[in-house]
């Protein structure tokens, strides 16, 4: 349905699905896989009039979903929108874009010099100051006291996010490489979209954010060369997805090994299994009072499925994986 809405959580009433459209309809873009882009460019005027507006106004402790897509990034989203305090924006990368140009890896909205990896030295004061005018007056007109912002890929970017809003809160969700990798991999094969002679998928506007993961990140790090002199046939939707899991779980270990009091990881499985018991120290970490809206709608729209096989992969791309399979605790 619309804006992620369903039936359950419908019946939470009208004033969380209104926040939840308008926070669609106004704030989100369209990504390049999704129809209604043509709705962009009225939403790029309207987020850019917002950041326009003049006032030194400050986002109250924004919380950032990070992590991998197909990892529980949006469910956790929509639970979490069900909080009294909480507006959600889902992957609100136009908005982004607009305060700066190179967080857009896939094409949605800028065609080049996206960049994975930002550090805080690369903030400019006035991206910001639109990102924090924007949420601002966001959460104001959405009734909300938060803004709760799902992008998974900042998790390649907590310094430059922390020194755009210090006080944010950082959850970082992980979940195991063999559902992960089968989930991204049936998500691109299935929902890409052809233009023309160019591909448009999970790995951006014609491949765009797979060969800036290759670039930036594989080929920069010696750890990874090996993977590196595969040849580009060897890649495919498997072989990158699990790529991008080896890489994204390493990295959220990283940041949260090197700052563990501002990192906080919840593990899908986990929440699945014991939504309560996991949603209560989130909310705590977040310093969002416990909403019961937020603990029973999770206890009726979480379940577990069936674990996927293990991922035919190629050889040095197998080892990381089994590798980073054992990092995780799984």
């Amino acid at each position: 349905m619309i804006a992620q809405l369903d039936k359950v959580y419908l019946q939470y009433g009208k004033r969380f699905a209104l926040r939840r459209l308008a926070s669609y309809l106004f704030f989100e873009g369209r990504p390049h896989t999704t129809r209604g882009q043509w709705v962009n460019p009225f939403i790029n005027g309207f987020l850019r009039l917002l950041a326009a507006l003049p006032g030194e106004v400050k986002a109250d402790r924004p919380i950032y979903i990070t992590g991998l897509g197909r990892s529980g990034t949006t469910i956790l989203g929509k639970i979490l929108s069900l909080h009294e305090d909480v507006g959600f924006l889902n992957e609100p990368k136009l908005m982004w874009a607009i305060a700066e140009a190179r967080t857009d890896i896939c094409g949605d909205y800028r065609v080049s010099d996206g960049r994975f990896l930002l550090n805080a030295e690369e903030v400019h004061p006035e991206t910001q100051r639109t990102i924090h005018r924007i949420l601002t007056r966001y959460a104001r007109m959405v009734g909300a006291k938060r803004a709760l912002d799902k992008y998974p890929e900042f998790i390649f970017r907590i310094d430059y996010l922390k020194r755009i809003s210090p006080d944010a809160k950082i959850i970082f969700i992980a979940r195991n490489g063999y559902d992960v990798v089968a989930s991204v991999a049936h998500w691109s094969q299935t929902k890409g979209v052809q233009v023309g002679k160019r591909t448009d998928d999970w790995w951006g506007r014609d491949d765009v954010k797979w060969n800036y993961l290759h670039k930036q990140i594989i080929q920069a790090n010696p750890e990874y060369s090996e993977v590196a002199q595969l040849r580009s046939e060897a890649f495919d939707h498997v072989n990158r997805a699990a790529m991008e899991w080896i890489l994204t779980m390493r990295q959220g270990l990283h940041e949260i090994e090197s700052r563990p009091e501002q990192i906080y990881r919840l593990n899908y499985e986990d929440l699945i299994q014991q939504p309560v018991e996991q949603l209560i120290p989130l909310l705590q970490a977040c310093e969002l009072p416990i909403s019961d809206n937020v603990l029973t709608y999770s206890k009726k729209v979480l379940y577990e499925r069936p674990r996927k096989e293990k991922p035919v992969l190629q050889g040095p791309i197998a080892v990381l994986f089994d590798e980073t399979m054992q990092r995780m605790g799984y």
